[in-house]
C-alpha cells in the first residue's frame, strides 16, 4: 500500500511538473513570439520610413535634375548683377573723379587773373579782358553742366549765371532767380548774386528785401550777419543812417557778447569786424557805446 501510494504520488508528481514545463514553455514561446512581432513591427516601420525618405530623395532629385537649367541660369544671374553692381561702383567713381577734376579746370579759369601776358614760366590761364575770361568760363563750365549730374550740374548752371553777369546781366538775372528758387547752398548763393547785381544796377529796394530774406535763413555759406551788413551798406546809399548804425551795431554787439558752451568769449566773424567799421562812419556815437572786442588773451595761444 505504502509503495502504490508512493507510485501513485510520484506518478501524479510526474503529471504536474510536466504540465508546469509545458505551461512555462508555452508561456516562453509566447514571449519570445511576442517580442519577434514587436520587433518584426519596428523594422517594418523602419523599413517604410526609409522608403518614404527615399521616395523623397528621389523626387528631389528628380526634381532638381528637372531645374537644373533654372538653378544654372539663376547662378548666372547673380553674378552678372554682382559684376553690374561693382561695374556700376567703379564708373561713378571714375565719373565722379572726372566731374571733380572738371570743376577744378573751369574754377581756375574763373578765377585767372586778367593781365596783358602771363607772368613769365607761369602755366596759370590768364586773360586779357574780364569779357574775355567770362566767356571762356561759361564755355567750360556748360560742358559739365551738360555731362554731369547732380551737384555739378546745379553747380555749374551757377557759375554760368554769375559769369553771365558779365556777357548777358539781363540773362544772368533771370537764371539766378530760377537757381534761387531751389533749395540748398546753391540757392543760397544765387540768392545772394542776384541781390548785390540789383544794389549795382541802383534797384536799392528790391536788394534790400532780397539782403532781408537771406538774414532769415541762417545759412552757412551766407551768414545771416554777411547778409545783415549788405543790407545796412545799402539803407546807407538809401540815406537810412539810423536803419544802418542798427543793424550794424547789433551784428557787432552780438559778436562781442557770444560765448561757447564753456562761457568762453568767441572770435569775431569778419563780417563783425567789418560792421565794426562801418558803423564808426556811419555813427560815431553809437559806436562808442558798443561793448569791448574779447581780448586776444582768452582765446589761448
Amino acid at each position: 500500500m505504502t509503495t502504490l501510494g508512493a507510485v501513485a504520488k510520484f506518478a501524479v508528481s510526474a503529471i504536474i511538473h510536466q504540465f508546469e514545463r509545458t505551461s512555462l514553455g508555452n508561456l516562453a514561446r509566447g514571449n519570445w513570439l511576442a517580442k519577434y512581432k514587436k520587433k518584426r513591427a519596428r523594422e517594418l516601420k523602419h523599413d517604410r520610413f526609409r522608403d518614404t525618405t527615399m521616395l523623397l530623395a528621389d523626387r528631389l532629385a528628380d526634381r532638381v535634375a528637372g531645374r537644373r537649367t533654372q538653378i544654372l541660369y539663376g547662378l548666372i544671374a547673380v553674378v552678372v548683377i554682382a559684376i553690374g553692381i561693382y561695374a556700376f561702383v567703379r564708373w561713378r567713381h571714375k565719373h565722379t573723379e572726372e566731374a571733380e577734376a572738371a570743376m577744378g579746370r573751369a574754377i581756375a579759369i574763373n578765377a585767372a587773373d586778367i593781365a596783358p601776358a602771363p607772368p613769365p614760366g607761369s602755366k596759370d590761364p590768364v586773360f586779357t579782358s574780364q569779357q574775355e575770361r567770362s566767356e571762356r568760363a561759361i564755355q567750360e563750365f556748360q560742358k559739365i553742366a551738360a555731362k554731369y549730374g547732380e551737384p555739378y550740374h546745379t553747380q555749374a548752371q551757377y557759375f554760368i549765371a554769375t559769369n553771365e553777369l558779365v556777357t548777358d546781366r539781363l540773362k544772368a538775372e533771370t537764371d539766378l532767380r530760377n537757381l534761387s528758387q531751389g533749395s540748398g547752398d546753391v540757392a543760397v548763393l544765387a540768392k545772394y548774386a542776384l541781390a548785390q547785381a540789383k544794389e549795382s544796377d541802383g534797384q536799392l529796394d528790391e536788394a534790400a528785401r532780397i539782403y532781408s530774406e537771406l538774414a532769415k535763413v541762417n545759412s552757412a555759406v551766407v551768414t545771416p550777419d554777411t547778409a545783415n551788413l549788405r543790407l545796412a551798406e545799402v539803407y546807407e546809399k538809401q540815406g537810412k543812417k539810423k536803419q544802418a548804425a542798427d543793424i550794424l551795431f547789433n551784428i557787432v554787439s552780438s559778436a562781442r557778447n557770444a560765448r561757447d558752451k564753456d562761457g568762453k568769449p568767441i572770435a569775431e566773424s569778419g563780417a563783425s569786424r567789418e560792421a565794426a567799421q562801418e558803423l564808426l562812419k556811419v555813427d560815431p556815437t553809437r559806436h562808442a557805446q558798443l561793448p569791448p572786442p574779447p581780448s586776444p588773451l582768452a582765446f589761448g595761444p
